[in-house]
């Protein structure tokens, strides 16, 4: 706190120049308790401390600390004053708010986003199981890079990123995911989120076209946007991301945002046909595709499903991942895989406009995956995931086997259920499901562009332990129920939906 320019602004504001300044230290101060800008809780500066900065007589400070405590504002103790818990007797002024005509028209068209991963609610989507992260284990990893730091250390990192972090990723990467990369290709951001703005500022020009998954990504859309980029939805069915041969001729892309391995929010695989036809559509008219790999680790049903960025020789493809899904959110540590001729023009960009930090967790990082620690726990995720999201399946099943479709629970930490009437309104079922404690998406929030088609929840299941899952969709089904009753809906058999779960119709 600098009390020179908190005795100023109280002077200027208020006109009392004529004061003694004993008095008008004492004023002031009594001004800035009330006002919260001293909050309770406190500490003044010495007495000697604040006479020394303000220029005046060590007895003035004492007057108007003396006279604070005489009016219960102050408390001493032994190590000081401190502003009292019940001083303040008005809220703090707010300041008067900026006119939204002050923000850019990318920042005012962004879409609300809650903030319920933070809540510790069932069935909200993209949140791990942090209670079951090696965390000790970490702390160890991270005691010994900080350890092993030396001074120039401290300096602002590689803006590509660490080195070792950057070597280790490449070589997980070809064993794990099948991306044909060497280290110099790969980029550390700050995470999913700051990966997309990397990709959107690096690869394309404002007015350019990108193409997103429609229903899709929220954050993609706000990168998108605030590059400038001109947004067009494209379809998603059972199969992924279904573009047209007139998208190709009227809509060509300069990006192309897809989600292959787990689609993002329906859940749906991209085809390996589609995966293909979009590569070389991509060649063929100079786009990127940029692919956000988020969760593709957890594949529960067959086999690992590659990247699509090593189905073929030079492929035109940006490969997205993060660790915030693997292993926890606040690491904040994403990446970014290019093709080898941008990889020079990138590094030079990087090296502009982002300087870099955080070396000690990037280094344990490294380690943690070198040392085979990260792949043992990404086995014992993938079993808890499972049986998580069996016993969602099962308790669907149960519960709502006449009126949904369940998509996308081959893979990744949520699952999407469509409704088969579309008078259900998946926006008022979700605001009556979070007052009962229960946290889902409405998939029609995730259009893009006008309505995607898509009518029902997203359900994350990551976080939510097995024997309370029956529970929870028992209590999520009774809203849903209640809604049909309301909307003279009448509960029937759903058709089987290729690359779609079935609910069984439950008994009764």
């Amino acid at each position: 706190m600098d009390y020179a320019l908190l005795l100023s602004s109280f002077d200027r504001e208020h006109g009392h120049r004529s004061w003694p300044r004993q008095r008008l230290l004492h004023e002031c101060l009594r001004w800035a308790i009330r006002d919260g800008t001293l909050a309770p809780g406190t500490r003044l500066v010495a007495t000697r401390t604040l006479a020394a900065d303000l220029g005046v007589a060590r007895n003035t400070v004492l007057y108007a600390y003396e006279q604070l405590a005489s009016e219960g504002f102050v408390v001493p103790d032994k190590r000081g004053t401190v502003v009292a818990t019940l001083a303040t007797g008005a809220p703090r002024r707010k300041a008067a708010p900026v006119p939204q005509a002050g923000l850019a028209r990318r920042a005012q068209n962004l879409r609300h986003v809650s903030n319920s991963a933070s809540d510790g609610l069932p069935f909200v989507p993209g949140v791990p199981d942090l209670a079951s992260f090696p965390l000790v284990l970490w702390r160890r990893l991270l005691d010994r890079a900080w350890r092993s730091l030396s001074p120039a250390q401290l300096n602002y990192g590689d803006p590509a990123g660490e080195p070792a972090l950057r070597s280790a990723i490449a070589d997980h990467l070809r064993a794990a995911r099948g991306v044909v990369c060497e280290a110099h290709q790969v980029f550390i951001t700050d995470g999913s989120q700051s990966t997309l703005d990397l990709c959107a500022r690096a690869c394309a020009d404002e007015g350019d076209t990108v193409w997103i998954e429609n229903p899709g990504y929220g954050g993609a859309l706000a990168a998108f946007r605030a590059a400038g980029l001109a947004i067009e939805g494209i379809a998603v069915d059972e199969e992924g991301m279904a573009p047209i041969a007139q998208d190709w001729r009227v809509r060509r892309p300069r990006l192309i945002y897809a989600t292959p391995s787990h689609q993002y929010p329906v859940g749906t695989v991209l085809s390996l046909a589609r995966r293909m036809a979009l590569i070389d559509g991509a060649r063929a008219c100079g786009a990127l595709i940029v692919e956000d790999d988020y969760d593709s680790e957890f594949r529960h049903d067959g086999p690992p499903l590659a990247a699509m960025q090593g189905l073929a020789p030079d492929s035109p493809v940006l490969y997205c991942g993060t660790f915030s899904k693997t292993m926890f959110p606040g690491l904040r540590i994403g990446f970014l895989v290019v093709p080898p001729e941008l990889a020079a023009p990138l590094a030079a960009m990087r090296a502009q406009s982002a300087a870099t930090g955080r070396v000690a967790e990037q280094l344990a990082l490294a380690e943690f995956l070198r040392s085979g620690q990260f792949a043992l726990h990404l086995r014992r995720m993938r079993r808890l995931y499972r049986q998580r999201r069996d016993a969602l399946v099962a308790a669907l099943d149960r519960h709502l086997g006449r009126i949904a479709t369940v998509h996308g629970a081959s893979a990744g930490m949520h699952l999407s259920l469509r409704f088969a009437d579309a008078a259900l309104s998946d926006v008022a079922i979700v605001e009556r499901a979070r007052q009962e404690g229960i946290v889902v998406n409405a998939l029609s929030t995730h259009a893009v562009q006008g309505t995607a088609g898509w009518n029902g929840l997203m359900l994350g299941y990551a976080q939510v332990p097995a024997p309370q899952m029956d529970d929870l969709v028992r209590r999520l089904a009774a809203v849903i129920h209640l809604a049909a009753y309301a909307a003279g809906s009448r509960p029937a058999p759903v058709a089987r939906a290729a690359g779609s779960r079935k609910l069984r119709r439950p008994a009764g």
